[in-house]
């Protein structure tokens, strides 16, 4: 037998063996339709690069190497999403869903041959040194990553807790790249956090969907609700920068506010890829409003619960369009503990718009800046009640100075807020008004 015919056999077989690892995932009927129409010609066509680079490539390359990488490149040649995953990468896919893992904390994909920041995690190394959502690494220490596959840079981006790694990025808007210097953590995700702003107004901030989000969420909402009295007058929901997880977490937040109706749809080919997710009667917030604060760096299932939120009118939606990530991937295991991630659906919002590559657009935009209070270095206006000999109005003047006290500490905690997270202090302000326009009803 000859090396020709020798390799067209292994490479039948994988593609054999490939087909039928698949088949165990769900749709055998249809896979062995297809199975039965491979094109040969193009079989024949692969067996011969494979002959050709084994007996010509620069330097000796296994078999293993050459299949896996025919398998990966079958398919990252279909969407930006899709991959092959080895044991390593499979054991910390499994890992990075359940919120520990090492990096530095950045969610990437590809664009134009160069790796693009999808979001910087909280918290994290890559968020400290100043990584900016959008921004494409072109140099990892002192590699172009022009050429490389996103696997292969996200191997050269880990690495053990302690050891350092230079970016160099290009960001609109800077004349020149800029460099970062980041020490690799091992990133320990908390993806729900949330604090009072004012009395009766919660925050609460998703940075990514895990396993437990849904639970952790209802936690820290019943927390704030203990905090302001046993009732929140409105909650701010930041989904800025987050770059989504599992989706069944999205649905779980989606349900938290929604008491009836479609969450998300889903639709795939197959029966098993097609499915619409019901919302079950119960509001946590009981009817309170809410905003929801997105970015350019809000993508796939932080999408999933602006959308939800945005068409049964359960939130106003305020900030940036949103990333535009509306497909669904999902992992199949292999035997040998590797596994596919492949795209096999699309996921519609309630009212069946796809976010696939259109985003959420916000109901209130807001354009990115940085605002800061204006200082009046002690020097105020004058009123009627710094004029000598003002009529007295009857009240109480200790009412009236508490009155003031309380003003001014407001004021100052409204200061503070709108020149470290001006969206947020929107967003609480829109809550004011709607909850007094409410009381007024």
């Amino acid at each position: 037998m000859n090396s020709f015919t020798r390799n067209t056999i292994i490479l039948l077989l994988g593609l054999t063996l490939g087909v039928t690892l698949t088949m165990a995932g769900s749709v055998v009927a249809e896979r062995q339709s297809t199975s039965a129409q491979l094109p040969l010609e193009t079989v024949q066509a692969l067996s011969e690069v494979f002959q050709r680079v084994k007996e010509n490539y620069v330097e000796e390359v296994d078999d293993k190497t050459l299949l896996e990488n025919a398998i990966r490149g079958m398919l990252t040649g279909l969407d930006p999403h899709s991959t092959y995953l080895d044991e390593k990468a499979t054991t910390e896919l499994r890992i990075g869903t359940s919120g520990e893992f090492g990096g530095l904390g950045i969610v990437v994909g590809m664009e134009d041959g160069f790796v693009k920041v999808v979001s910087p995690i909280d918290d994290t190394p890559a968020a400290k040194a100043g990584i900016s959502s959008g921004d494409l690494i072109i140099r990892l220490d002192d590699k172009s990553v022009k050429g490389m596959s996103l696997d292969d840079a996200v191997k050269l981006m880990r690495g053990k807790p302690g050891t350092r790694i230079v970016l160099t990025v290009i960001r609109e808007g800077e004349d020149k790249p800029l460099t970062f210097e980041l020490t690799r953590d091992k990133i320990r995700v908390e993806s729900v956090k949330a604090r009072t702003l004012e009395k009766g107004f919660g925050y609460v901030r998703i940075s990514n969907f895990q396993t437990r989000t849904g639970s952790d969420l209802r936690k820290e909402i019943s927390q704030l609700k203990k905090d302001n009295d046993g009732k929140l007058k409105g909650l701010v929901l930041d989904l800025r920068n987050n770059p989504g997880g599992l989706l069944d977490a999205a649905i779980s937040v989606s349900d938290a506010f929604i008491k009836k109706g479609d969450i998300v749809s889903i639709k795939g080919r197959t029966d098993d890829n097609k499915k619409t997710a019901q919302a079950t009667p119960q509001d946590i917030l009981n009817g309170a409003p809410i905003v929801v604060l997105i970015n350019g760096g809000s993508a796939s299932a932080s999408e999933i619960v602006a959308g939800a939120l945005q068409d049964h009118r359960r939130a106003i939606i305020m900030g940036g369009e949103s990333f535009g990530k509306g497909s669904v991937q999902s992992v199949i295991d292999l035997q040998n503990k590797t596994a596919i991630k492949l795209t096999t659906a699309l996921y519609y919002t309630p009212d069946m718009r796809s976010i696939q590559a259109e985003g959420i657009q916000p109901d209130i935009k807001l354009s990115d800046v940085t605002v800061a209070a204006r200082t009046d270095e002690g020097l105020k206006p004058l009123r009627e009640a710094d004029l000598g000999g003002h009529l007295m109005n009857g009240n109480d003047n200790d009412a009236e100075s508490e009155s003031d006290e309380s003003t001014d500490a407001e004021k100052e905690g409204n200061d503070t807020l709108v020149s470290n997270d001006y969206p947020v202090f929107e967003a609480l302000n829109l809550l004011k008004g709607m909850e007094l326009m409410g009381n007024r009803k």
